[in-house]
């Protein structure tokens, strides 16, 4: 079957194409965003690419059934010809449910936060564990190198990054409902995605769709300190649940370092986890993999083993470069939570040391001012903020201003990249850690960062 995929450059997408090309069709897409690194992976699978939305492409690709991604809207040009001529059509998570999923053991990753990082380290116990699991990640881990792959083998697992974000502009309900898992992992649940949620209770109901999906052969792994999960659960329940935080089946006992904790199973020791993934939501991440892995017959002992050599995730408090002592990271924390939870990790782990936090608001909820108040008390243990504010519908310096009705000192706020770049490499110097939060590519701005930073020293050194 040709299939033709729209939007198929973003991450969901692009790993639904590689699954389809993999299970033996014809596979092209289109894009508004036709550029790499995501169009170099699809063209290297053989994925003819066509850059925008036009009408026109449906006469050179002729495609037996056109899949929608989510960012597709009434009024493009595609998505008008394509109901006017009738033609057939799909939403990514369905055709996925459908066509890849329906016969397997799904085991399937919610969560406002941490649903990329949770999700490898399931696939990647799975793995370890010789079982051969097919995954589709929102995010590219680094123990496989791939976003997407299908099932090795006879295995019956895949792993999924299972989001509650909308399926598509004909199909308003969240994309997890269409994968239907037998372990389902509640990681946690805040207000988020506000340009098609009104209330957190939007967001509790739609889990709750998925509750009522998971068999009662099935269980649910939940976050026992999430009162949202808690109300969610409350609603109706008829799949055993093990919760996992502290006082909860699944706990953890701190070790001596950072990054260093013990997996505790109903109070018993089964093992520790020493590794440089920083923050106590990454421990929480795990105990969330390893429960969910042993439904699926993985010892806990060699769930705790994989995840010693678990590498983590590209863009999550990854470190892209070095330059004469000053440290850039890059990382996805777009929302207030995870923006608070990874900057406090970064502290834990550099002391003392400088934190320049560097954000990009760039979210549909960020956008739209929703969670604005929230973001100065999220940056507090960064020592300096630069904020890109171009093209945000709410005044960013009100939302930071200090008692002097200005943003003070600790904040700069940019509506030029290229000006934003000049003023943190001015400012850095050695032992300080440039921290970058965006969920987007931010106009390539680590990169930018570490060549100036790179040229400065060239200079410094004649």
């Amino acid at each position: 079957m040709h299939l033709h995929i729209l939007g198929v450059c973003g991450t969901f997408m692009g790993g639904l194409a590689a699954l389809a090309k993999e299970a033996g069709h014809t596979v092209t897409g289109c894009d508004a965003n036709v550029y790499p690194p995501m169009s170099t992976q699809l063209e290297a699978l053989g994925i003819s690419l066509h850059a925008g939305y036009d009408a026109e492409q449906l006469d050179t690709f002729k495609a037996d059934l056109f899949i929608v991604g989510n960012a597709m809207k009434r009024t493009m040009p595609i998505v008008e010809e394509i109901l006017n001529r009738n033609l057939p059509y799909i939403s990514g998570p369905q055709w996925l449910g459908e066509n890849l999923l329906r016969d397997k053991w799904v085991l399937g990753v919610t969560g406002t936060h941490g649903k990329t990082t949770c999700t490898s380290m399931l696939a990647w116990i799975l793995e370890y564990a010789g079982l051969g699991p097919g995954f589709l990640i929102g995010g590219v881990a680094k123990n496989f190198g791939i976003s997407a792959r299908s099932c090795r083998g006879e295995s019956p697992f895949f792993v999924i990054e299972a989001d509650e974000y909308d399926t598509a502009f004909f199909d308003k309900r969240s994309k997890f409902v269409h994968y239907r898992p037998r372990t389902a992992v509640l990681n946690n649940l805040e207000y988020d995605h506000a340009d098609i949620f009104p209330t957190v209770e939007a967001i509790e109901t739609q889990f709750h769709h998925l509750v009522r999906m998971i068999p009662a052969n099935g269980l649910i792994v939940s976050n026992g300190s999430d009162a949202h999960l808690d109300k969610t659960l409350a609603k109706g329940c008829w799949t055993p649940v093990e919760k996992f935080g502290p006082g909860h089946e699944w706990d953890f006992k701190r070790g001596a370092e950072e990054g260093q904790f013990e997996v505790l199973l109903n109070g018993t020791a089964k093992g520790e986890i020493a590794w440089d993934l920083m923050g106590t939501h990454n421990t929480m991440n795990a105990l969330a993999a390893i429960a969910a892995a042993r439904h699926a017959g993985v010892p806990s002992k060699l769930a705790i083993e994989a995840l010693n050599q678990f590498e983590g995730v590209a863009r999550r408090m990854e470190v892209r470069g070095i330059i004469d002592g000053i440290t850039v990271y890059d990382d996805f924390a777009h929302h207030p939570t995870a923006i608070q939870t990874t900057v406090t990790g970064l502290r834990k782990k550099v002391g003392g040391q400088r934190i320049i936090a560097v954000l990009e608001p760039r979210s549909n909820t960020m956008k739209l001012g929703t969670m604005n108040a929230a973001l100065p008390p999220s940056l507090a243990n960064a020592d300096v903020v630069f904020v890109y504010a171009n093209n945000l519908g709410w005044d960013v310096a009100k939302t930071f201003e200090d008692d002097t009705g200005s943003a003070g000192t600790k904040t700069g706020i940019f509506n030029d990249l290229d000006a934003m770049i000049e003023g943190i490499c001015v400012m850095a110097k050695p032992n300080d850690h440039i921290f970058v939060m965006s969920n987007g590519g931010f106009g390539g701005v680590h990169g930018k960062i570490l060549h100036q930073l790179a040229m400065r020293s060239m200079r410094a050194a004649d």
